[in-house]
């Protein structure tokens, strides 16, 4: 099946209130004009220089959301690039996403990932210190806090992922009851191509996809 059919199958499948997030790591500036013209508003991307190779050439207004791991090094770069950062895992990181963005007069939407596998390999904020991660950003002028992300387990069953997303939701919902200053718990990042939807039943309502949108990574 070609990107703009399966763009628009996805989209027909997922419930009012969940957002499609096109993974679009690897791919080429046309595979990614070609999903936006089936209907897709956001492009995630996992490195900061693929996002720079290919935006010049994207002229459709959409949304870019950096998915990867933020080394401190690319904030400069990525802040000038993305309108959402979905894997905010440490006050180091968080400190030098406000600062560049105070010398840009920009403020920059994130989202706190949270390990909820507790996967040594993986980036994350562990589970039991995500509450207090979202506290400490919250003082931070230029960023705000409006949700939180995880990956769940990449390969398998993927019903082996409910665990973490339950788990994740529950921090959501708990960081959602607490009132702090500057934090909106409006986004819950869950789910790939193989659990997405596994993720939506667990509550997520942005979903990252990619695999199924633009077919194997060659």
């Amino acid at each position: 099946m070609s990107i703009t059919e399966n763009v628009k199958r996805i989209l027909s499948e997922l419930p009012p209130g969940v957002e499609l997030v096109a993974a679009a790591k690897t791919r080429t500036a046309e595979e990614i004009a070609e999903a936006i013209k089936a209907g897709i508003k956001i492009i995630g991307e996992n490195y900061v220089q693929e996002a720079e190779r290919v935006y010049p050439f994207i002229k459709e207004k959409v949304s870019w959301h950096f998915i990867g791991h933020l080394q401190k090094n690319k904030v400069k770069k990525a802040v000038r690039l993305f309108d959402m950062i979905e894997t905010v895992d440490s006050v180091k990181i968080a400190v030098e996403i406000d600062k560049r963005c105070a010398q840009l007069g920009k403020y920059m939407d994130v989202l706190v990932e949270v390990n909820s596998g507790r996967e040594p390999q993986k980036s994350g904020i562990m589970p039991e210190g995500v509450e207090e991660l979202v506290r400490q950003i919250s003082a931070l002028e230029h960023i705000k806090v409006i949700g939180l992300m995880t990956m769940g387990p990449r390969f398998g069953d993927p019903e082996a992922s409910r665990p973490y997303f339950r788990l994740t939701k529950e921090i959501f919902d708990k960081i959602r009851t607490l009132g702090i200053p500057n934090v909106e718990m409006r986004y819950l990042s869950m789910g790939m191509s193989n659990s997405y939807k596994i993720a939506i039943e667990e509550g997520a309502n942005l979903v990252r996809i990619g695999t199924k949108i633009f077919g194997e990574r060659g």
